[in-house]
């Protein structure tokens, strides 16, 4: 162990390898768990204590010019200590790549963790939210905005039940010089990003919020609010309709709960909440929550939306790896997909069973819009998990 870092610090030199680079020793590298539009994610292993690890690796031909974005998500990370974001553990860098390492979540997503619960009631959601609202808060507090707050961002760190639930994914989050000051870049998911987003007329932290508002809706109904698949049809259905909560699903939820929830979803962003004052919303106390079991009405909803995700997910981590044009060296990719359950089309592409592409919803962002700086991916360790057993992949 001790030998590895001088080996490393030879070749180094030799190499003309940054100073850093000797830190890469440290660590036992594994599968491959994602692919954004910068790089890739590997899970690994620190040789020392046996901690699980994501490390991602971005390549530096890729950020040419933009190197700062690399320092800014670096310093952003450094400021979040707290039990529900994803914790930041080391960096270093070679002559090609920087890798950013960080905590490794292989507890699952929140809504997979929740379809495997026996019971799940209003009272249990009020601890979920209380936890991602903490986290939220905390991003808050620092004039942080995460601008993508959606379930696939929510993970368990372990399998365990007691496990805590933390916030992941800050490739695209920003530091705010003040805390009104409004971004005008495209961000976010389709589905979870707020009005002002999809209008450019300028957002700041209070898109967060917007975002939380849809998490819970979904959280205590197994749907989404808002059912429209463009972004014109959604603005319209926002305005006219507003949040409806449907009687045959929301009948055994408390008043309270949905008054928390439309404190959320105000159109107006100067209008909505904030972080602060939904943690003093008597519905985060807990005390008016139901405890009639409500995961029978969810399970479904929460099930069919897994499958697709888990599917289109797969599919876009082998085209992003085939795009990045990774070289055969030690970071080799081994691939993560099962190549039983997709097709490949003539230019070596995989591509979505029918049955599946027929029911898919657009992704916001999902062309590789260049604002989605860095598309943090370590939730993926849950959905490769199985096929990476079957077919693992160490670098030594």
């Amino acid at each position: 162990m001790h030998a590895q870092p001088t080996l490393y610090s030879i070749y180094g030199k030799l190499s003309n390898q940054p100073a850093s680079y000797e830190r890469k020793a440290l660590y036992r590298f594994g599968r491959v768990l994602g692919a954004g539009t910068y790089g890739i994610v590997k899970a690994a292993t620190v040789i020392e204590t046996g901690e699980q690890v994501a490390i991602k690796v971005i390549l530096k031909k890729n950020v040419k010019g933009h190197e700062s974005m690399v320092q800014d998500e670096l310093d952003l990370l450094r400021l979040l200590n707290h039990p529900h974001i994803v914790g930041f553990r080391d960096w270093f860098e070679s002559k090609d790549k920087y890798y950013i390492v960080t905590q490794l979540a292989t507890g699952g997503e929140l809504f997979d963790r929740i379809v495997e619960r026996g019971k799940y009631t209003e009272k249990d959601a009020v601890k979920t939210v209380s936890e991602i609202l903490e986290a939220v808060d905390c991003l808050h507090s620092q004039n942080i905005v995460h601008r993508d707050l959606k379930p696939e961002n929510l993970l368990y760190l372990k399998p365990e039940k007691d496990s805590a639930l933390v916030l992941a994914d800050f490739g695209i989050a920003k530091m705010l010089e003040t805390s009104d000051e409004v971004l005008t870049t495209m961000a976010g998911s389709f589905g979870y990003a707020a009005p002002e987003v999809l209008m450019r007329t300028g957002h700041g932290m209070p898109c967060d919020i917007w975002s939380l508002g849809v998490i819970t809706y979904t959280l205590l109904c197994g749907y989404i609010p808002f059912r429209s698949e463009t972004v014109n049809e959604f603005l319209i259905e926002v305005r006219e309709n507003g949040v409806i909560f449907h009687e045959k699903y929301w009948r055994d939820i408390s008043k309270d709960a949905k008054e928390f929830i439309l404190c959320m979803l105000c159109f107006d962003p100067d209008q909505r909440y904030t972080s602060k004052q939904l943690l003093k919303h008597r519905w985060i106390s807990g005390e008016t929550a139901t405890t009639k079991d409500l995961l029978p009405a969810i399970k479904a909803g929460f099930n069919a939306r897994s499958k697709l995700i888990q599917a289109i997910e797969a599919i876009r981590l082998a085209n992003r790896i085939k795009a990045l044009g990774l070289e055969e060296d030690d970071e080799d990719i081994t691939s993560a997909v099962s190549t039983s359950e997709y097709t490949s089309s003539d230019n070596g592409r995989l591509e979505v069973p029918k049955t599946v592409s027929g029911r898919r919803r657009s992704s916001f962002g999902s062309k590789g819009n260049a604002t989605l700086v860095f598309q943090e991916v370590v939730r993926a360790a849950s959905r490769v998990n199985s096929a990476s057993k079957e077919n693992p992949s160490n670098e030594e």
